[in-house]
C-alpha cells in the first residue's frame, strides 16, 4: 500500500503527464488546420513563387527560341542567339545540382546566375540579359568549393 506522500507524488506525476499529453494534442489539432510553412518562410527568407523557370521560359523573356543541347533529368541547356549576342541557358532541378555543376565549371566566366538557372555568355550580352532576367553576375571563378592551393615547399 502506498503512503499518503507516495500517493500525492504519483497523482502529481499523473497530472503532469496528462497536462503534457493535452498540450501536445491541442498543438497537433490546431496545426492540422493550417498549412505547414515552407522552411524558407520559417527562416524569414522569401520562397520562390512556383516551380523554377524552364529553358524555354527564360529564352522567351529575351525573344529567343532555344536550340536544346542537353536534355537530361537534372539539367537542360539551350543555345540562343539574338540581336544582343549568343548565350547558353541552363536550368537545374535542384539547388545542389546547380551547385555541383557550377563547382565543376569554373572556367565559364562571366556567368549570370538565378534561382535554379544560369546563363553563359560574353559580359556585354549578360549585362543586357540581366535587365530582363535578373540574376547575379559572376565575373570570376564561382566554384562553391575552391580547389585548395598546393602545399608550399
Amino acid at each position: 500500500m502506498l503512503t499518503h506522500s507516495c500517493q500525492t507524488g504519483v497523482a502529481r506525476n499523473v497530472r503532469a503527464v496528462a497536462t503534457v499529453i493535452l498540450a501536445l494534442s491541442l498543438s497537433v489539432a490546431c496545426s492540422a488546420d493550417q498549412p505547414a510553412a515552407p522552411p524558407a518562410a520559417a527562416a524569414g527568407v522569401a520562397a520562390p513563387a512556383g516551380p523554377p523557370p524552364t529553358v524555354e521560359q527564360l529564352a522567351k523573356k529575351v525573344d529567343c527560341k532555344p536550340q536544346i543541347q542537353v536534355d537530361a533529368i537534372d539539367i537542360r541547356t539551350g543555345a540562343c542567339k539574338t540581336s544582343v549576342g549568343q548565350f547558353f541557358i541552363s536550368t537545374f532541378v535542384t539547388q545542389s545540382g546547380k551547385d555541383q555543376w557550377m563547382d565543376q565549371a569554373p572556367e565559364y566566366n562571366p556567368h549570370l546566375v538565378g534561382e535554379l538557372w544560369t546563363v553563359l555568355g560574353a559580359r556585354k550580352v549578360l549585362d543586357e540579359l540581366r535587365l530582363t532576367l535578373g540574376g547575379e553576375l559572376h565575373l570570376t571563378d564561382h566554384r562553391v568549393t575552391p580547389t585548395p592551393a598546393p602545399p608550399a615547399g
